[in-house]
């Protein structure tokens, strides 16, 4: 497993497991999986309404808390709640959170902000970040914040590679983390030529070239599975590495495509909607 150092010192896993879309079945199939494989990065969200199986999922593993990096995310609907990271925490049957995130840039994510700055410095919280901002968007968080973000959480992957907003981030001392980091699936991406020639060259998949490729461009993934095959497959990305040549053939592939496009209608929708987390199981 290779680390990365947040800006307040947290070190952060690489490579992990994202649950968005699974039910709490899979869920708490697919991390207690994972963590078997070696995973030790979880992402979750509140409006994934599967924090509960996350949280069965960590204590199953047999694995001392300290040892497992747990993210997940504050949606609108609660920014404004002055107890809405105790519910996360409770969701999630732990002390504390090593990474939290804003979800969307909808409601009053400012008041949520400031929520997680007082968990951090309550403790409750080991680090905040951001999900699906834009750089504008970042800016203004930036200039009202007392803990600067850790993380920004956003679509990556090798046709939208982000290089500007990659810049202004390392500028600021803020990691970037690709929840789309295998294009969404697309299959003209999976087999581009050069994934697949790369692939019989390292005895690797095109998805593992790619996911390769994310870690040496300094991005953190949390590919999704419930597949235990492909878990594990998401994980076997330490025994070989790129060279520059192969890093800047895929760098040259990016089309500024992207999979997720934010609009104003769609923010409004997001602040409006209330996941239900209280019914999850």
């Amino acid at each position: 497993m290779e680390n990365v150092t947040l800006n307040n010192g947290l070190k952060m896993p690489m490579v992990g497991i994202g649950t968005f879309l699974l039910t709490p079945d899979e869920a708490e199939s697919s991390v207690l999986n994972a963590l078997k494989c070696g995973y030790r990065l979880i992402d979750t969200a509140n409006a994934y309404v599967n924090e509960k199986a996350v949280g069965r999922a960590m204590k199953k593993s047999g694995l001392q808390r300290g040892e497992i990096f747990l993210e997940t995310k504050l949606w609108p609907a609660f920014y404004e709640q002055q107890d809405a990271v105790e519910k996360t925490l409770k969701r999630l049957d732990t002390g504390y959170i090593d990474l939290l995130l804003i979800h969307q840039p909808a409601g009053n994510y400012i008041a949520g902000y400031k929520l997680m700055e007082k968990a951090y410095k309550e403790g409750k919280v080991k680090a905040i970040g951001l999900s699906n901002f834009n750089m504008e968007q970042m800016k203004e968080i930036l200039a009202i914040c007392e803990v600067k973000p850790a993380v920004l959480q956003t679509e990556v992957h090798p046709y939208f590679q982000e290089k500007e907003l990659k810049r202004f981030l390392s500028n600021e001392g803020i990691m970037i983390q690709s929840w789309y980091p295998l294009g969404h699936g697309d299959k003209s991406l999976l087999q581009e030529p050069l994934f697949s020639k790369l692939g019989k060259k390292y005895g690797k998949s095109n998805a593992q070239i790619i996911l390769r490729w994310h870690i040496q461009a300094g991005n953190i993934v949390i590919p999704g599975s419930k597949s235990p095959a492909h878990i594990q497959d998401n994980f076997d990305l330490f025994d070989f590495s790129l060279n520059q040549d192969e890093m800047e053939q895929i760098s040259a592939m990016d089309q500024k495509k992207r999979y997720y496009t934010s609009t104003p209608e769609m923010l409004k929708r997001y602040a409006e909607m209330v996941p239900p987390v209280d019914e999850q199981k």
